[in-house]
């Protein structure tokens, strides 16, 4: 028999996350300050990944005045390795604007939250119920799956209007002033036992009230729009020497990667060979007419959208001086000492590497 009353559901998951819940070094405070830089980081980051970067964080940046007395730098060498890079320079902003005009304190309200930098519903939903104790219902990857298994929604959950349901759907399940502890049960659910792929059913403290389960429809859900094949870009970066110095600049703040340091360089456009792309790139990009050397190795990465392949030569310049065009600044830095500038995976390879060749 199913019971589908959602005061069974709410009960069963608070009881299972009270015996199952995962100790989790955010887990240990109430201070919302390190409670929303953990959320931030668990956006699209596995929690294995995230531990490590928190704890370095909250060393770093004990608390939100130093993330507002911080340079940009500073904040994006702590955040190096993590990846979307822009998470990191919106809690710069955030810690700013929190300092500067709400007296270091982050508003209780998730309405009030979302307006502030990189916070949308879910994170302003999160900080609400778990620092404050708001009854907020936070819809999140585990969250979307697990509603739809429970209603057997077969609406496509990338659509907000879907969104909008499942969310007023776990806004029902909440158990008035017990929201935090709820939100982290069905975080904890779709990490262990509901998966994407092969959930655990029978271990399920929910599987009498999921209908995709009685109806073995859970393997199907959720519903998303499949995804377009992603595109790849083959990339060239010089590297120019001087001396034990090479030169980096750094990327504008919008756009990806922003903020970071690389080898200055481009994407190779359609018929161009590598010479070609890497004469034209330094030309727009410092104002200098290079001649391609030596190669020192190829990179490759996988973004979110797109991946690259990049290929890196030593460069000399024969005419001209290099100027900042297309990025922010530039700037000569010893080889040894790359590894204090922020950078993104594929620049900090190239950057070990170099630091390899002189120091063998």
């Amino acid at each position: 028999m199913v019971v589908s009353s959602n005061d069974e559901i709410r009960k069963k998951l608070i009881a299972w996350y009270a015996s199952n819940a995962r100790e989790l070094p955010w887990r240990e405070t109430k201070d919302p300050y390190l409670i929303w830089v953990s959320e931030v980081m668990l956006q699209q980051t596995q929690v294995e990944t995230v531990i490590p970067f928190f704890m370095r964080w909250k060393r770093a940046f004990p608390d939100i005045n130093s993330v507002a007395d911080a340079t940009e730098d500073e904040i994006l060498k702590a955040w190096e390795g993590l990846g979307y890079y822009s998470r990191a320079r919106n809690i710069k902003k955030t810690a700013e604007i929190i300092v500067g005009r709400m007296d270091g304190e982050i508003p209780e309200d998730a309405a009030n939250i979302k307006k502030l930098p990189g916070i949308g519903d879910y994170i302003s939903s999160a900080i609400a119920s778990i620092a404050f104790g708001k009854d907020e219902p936070a819809l999140e990857a585990n969250g979307i799956r697990i509603a739809s298994r429970l209603l057997n929604f077969h609406g496509l959950v990338n659509q907000q209007k879907n969104k909008s349901i499942l969310r007023n759907y776990l806004r029902e399940l909440l158990p008035p002033g017990n929201a935090g502890n709820f939100n982290q049960a069905v975080m904890d659910l779709g990490s262990n036992i509901c998966l994407s792929r092969g959930p655990l059913c029978k271990r399920c403290p929910v599987k009498l009230e999921c209908r995709a389960y009685i109806l073995k429809t859970q393997k199907e859900l959720p519903k998303t729009k499949k995804r377009e094949r992603k595109p790849h870009y083959d990339v060239v970066a010089g590297i120019i020497q001087r001396k034990n110095k090479v030169l980096i600049d750094k990327r504008s703040a919008d756009g990806l990667l922003g903020g970071l340091w690389e080898f200055p360089g481009g994407k190779i456009e359609r018929g161009e060979s590598h010479v070609a792309a890497l004469v034209r790139e330094l030309r727009e990009e410092l104002g200098v007419k290079v001649e391609q050397k030596d190669a020192l190795g190829t990179y490759r990465h996988a973004y979110t959208h797109f991946s690259v392949t990049v290929h890196v030569y030593y460069v000399k310049i024969l005419n001209g001086i290099p100027k900042a065009l297309e990025s922010e600044k530039i700037e000569w830095v010893k080889i040894n000492n790359l590894n204090r500038y922020p950078m993104g995976k594929v620049d900090r390879s190239i950057s070990n590497d170099l630091s390899m060749t002189i120091n063998k």
